[in-house]
Order: structure tokens, then sequence, then C-alpha cells
């Protein structure tokens, strides 16, 4: 039986969830532990704490995957003088690592925000503020004999996925010009001279940050000893990465009852919010700190806008056009766990992975 390493539950995740879609400021990733160390066990939980790594200790688990990463602002000394360093110390000499999934799971289509969306019933949904600067487009040329073979090959690596549609492409023919020289083996041609080859322009889009394995499977696929292609970034936005998420419920509901609904979707006993003056429709939101994201909630029509972490004078910018609701940052955040839990018993249907039990939220209600 094949032993599952670290660095395949991760590699599972980050099929998703690329860290290459995490903020700047973010530190997701592995962050403490050996990628090629087996894994005995995971442990899903939302934050990092000392309770954690010792339920982790109690059942086995080497590895512990939460959303909010254990170390977040660098660190000068490990003394154990806060919990993040006794959490250090502690999983060390357990040999456990940690891993961490932040705004690179905040920022995809399938990731947080959906989770919440879908647990509140929402439809249409689709990403609040989309991400540009994530696109490139390739370019190549390749004998009409191959085209196929070559198409094939980066879809298989990722390309052509615009929204809700795959395999997409385009192409034309044309000719090419090349000379070998003596120390060639032309695909067609003659070495040392000139040729004149109908070829197809193929043209395609991937995701940034697949870029090395899209051109692994271009070189492996092409027949070319020397092949052509041009890598371009693309202004385009992707609509399917970038912060939050809008959709409506499927007839409007009266504000109490959206108030009351919010309540129990997310266990809340009580909850933050502006006044407004008519019926919940659309909804935007968004898991975590969500206030930057107050204007294109308001621009795009919502209704209502379910996030955390607003600050008192934060509130007077709804100003009638929105109803804010802050439902607290542990809540709205509560349900990421349970991604983690289907990604991973999707890839590995038998492997001992166990939600946590611990209520990690540092804020309570009276």
């Amino acid at each position: 039986m094949a032993v599952t390493l670290i660095e395949d539950i991760v590699q599972c995740i980050e099929e998703l969830a690329s860290p290459n879609y995490q903020e700047s400021y973010d530190n997701a990733g592995l962050i403490i532990g050996n990628s090629t160390d087996p894994c005995t066990g995971v442990l899903l939980s939302l934050d990092v704490t000392e309770a954690v790594v010792n339920e982790a200790i109690e059942n086995g688990c080497n590895l512990i995957i939460a959303h909010h990463p254990l170390i977040f602002s660098p660190l000068k000394r490990i003394t154990g003088k806060s919990y993040v360093e006794r959490c250090i110390i502690k999983a060390i000499r357990h040999n456990i690592s940690i891993y961490a999934a932040h705004t690179n799971l905040d920022n995809i289509y399938a990731g947080v925000n959906q989770e919440i969306a879908n647990r509140l019933g929402l439809i249409n949904t689709k990403i609040l503020l989309i991400k540009k600067n994530v696109l490139k487009k390739l370019v190549t040329f390749v004998p009409s004999s191959h085209l196929e073979q070559v198409q094939n090959a980066l879809f298989q690596a990722g390309c052509g996925h615009i929204g809700n549609y795959d395999s997409c492409s385009f192409f034309t023919d044309g000719k090419g010009t090349f000379r070998g020289n003596e120390m060639t083996n032309p695909f067609v041609g003659e070495k040392g001279k000139l040729s004149i080859e109908p070829e197809i322009r193929l043209e395609t889009i991937f995701e940034a940050h697949k870029e090395k394995q899209v051109i692994n499977a271009l070189l492996k696929a092409h027949p070319y000893e020397e092949v052509a292609y041009d890598v371009y970034l693309l202004e385009n936005y992707h609509p399917k990465v970038g912060s939050g998420m809008i959709g409506e419920f499927q007839e409007a509901i009266d504000i109490k009852s959206f108030l009351q609904k919010v309540k129990e979707v997310f266990g809340q006993p009580m909850i933050r919010y502006t006044a407004y003056d008519r019926p919940i429709q659309k909804v935007a939101l968004c898991g975590g700190s969500g206030s930057f994201l107050l204007s294109p909630a308001i621009q795009q029509g919502a209704d209502a806008f379910i996030t955390a972490d607003f600050k008192y004078h934060q509130f007077f910018d709804a100003d009638g056009k929105i109803m804010i609701v802050d439902i607290g940052h542990y809540e709205s955040e509560q349900f990421t766990p349970e991604i983690f839990y289907r990604i991973i018993k999707n890839k590995f249907p038998n492997f001992a992975v166990l939600l946590s039990k611990i209520n990690t939220n540092p804020i309570k209600y009276f």
C-alpha cells in the first residue's frame, strides 16, 4: 500500500486553492514541518491553538490544517511567552506539521464564500471583486498533424478554462519559416535549407501560476526540436478568482426573516447590523474581515452585506444604501474546516481526517 505523505495532502488542497492566490500580506502554506514525512492523520481547524495541538497529539494526527496561519507576523525569538510560540514548540517536539490555506481559499469561487452562500441558499452567485493579472495567454505554432495532440496536452495541463467552459482555444492556418544548422534534426524540411511549412497558430489561456506545467506539457507533446511559443500576461479579470461573493435569494424576504435566517445559519445569539427599509434579495458577503468590500457591494446593488470586523465609524458608510450585517469573524468562517474535509476525502476516501472539536473563538457572548 502506498504511503500518503504530507505533501500529498497539501497538493490536493493547493490544486483547488493555489498559494499564488493569497494576498501579499498573508502567510499561507506549510508553516511547520517536513512535507516529505508520511502523514499519520489530519486534524482540521479554523485556528491553531494549544488545545488544537493537544487534540492532534491525542488522536495521532501529525498534520494540522487550519484556515488562519499560526505564524502571521515575523518572530524574532521562540521562548514560549505567547500561545503562538508555545504551539510552535509543542508541534516541533511532537513532530506535527502545520499548514494553512487562508486568503488563497478566500479568493477562489469554490472556497469560503461559496460555502457561506450555499448555506444561506443564495443562487446566481459570482465573485464580488474579481482579480486581474492572474491569467496568461500561450501562443504556439504546430503542424496540423499534431494539433489535436498538443491541444489535448495543454488542456490536461490546465489551459483553456473560461468561466464555466473548458477546452477553449483558437487556431488559424499560416506558414512558418526556419532553417536548421548542421547540429539539427528537423521534424520537416532539411538541415541547412530554408523551409517554408504550413503551420497552425494555436492560442489558449491559463492561470498564471500554472505556467511551468503548461510549458512542460507543450514541449513534451510538440514534435519540433525547438518549439516556438509566446506567453503574454493578460489584463483580463478572472471571473473565478477574487474577493467576496454576491448572490440572491429566489424571492425577496422581509428584514426580520432575513436577520433570523442569518442568526440560525451562523449559530449567532446576536448580530450587529444597520437600519434598512427595503426587503432583502441581493446579498453580498465575505468571510472574515470584509469591510474593504462595502463599496463594491453597494455598486452592485446588494441589499445586504454579511461579513465581520466592521469598526464603529464604518457602519455610517452604509448610509441607508445597504444593510451591513456583522456576524463575527469566527462565525463567518466556521465552516472552512468542512471545505478541507471534502477536498481531502474526495482524493483520499479511506484516510484518517478529523474535524477538530475545539471551539477556537476567543470572543464570548453573554
